[in-house]
């Protein structure tokens, strides 16, 4: 999960016109599950929480920027 925090991320279907972000924060509770996750476009800056397992939907994420 540790991995998971400044890894890089490109929507497949952009936001708001955007398409690459990185996951800027992450919190963890004792038994090291994902609690909290926010991910921020690189171009806008602009922050949104997100459920981190929708990032394994490859039909709306791919890991790296494309």
């Amino acid at each position: 999960m540790k991995k998971l925090l400044n890894s890089k991320w490109t929507a497949v279907k952009p936001i708001s016109k955007e398409k690459h972000f990185l996951v800027t924060e992450l919190e963890l509770d004792e038994s090291n599950i994902v609690i909290h996750c926010l991910i921020e476009a690189i171009i806008s800056r602009r922050s949104q929480k997100i459920n981190w397992e929708e990032l394994k939907d490859s039909d709306c994420w791919i890991q790296g920027w494309k």
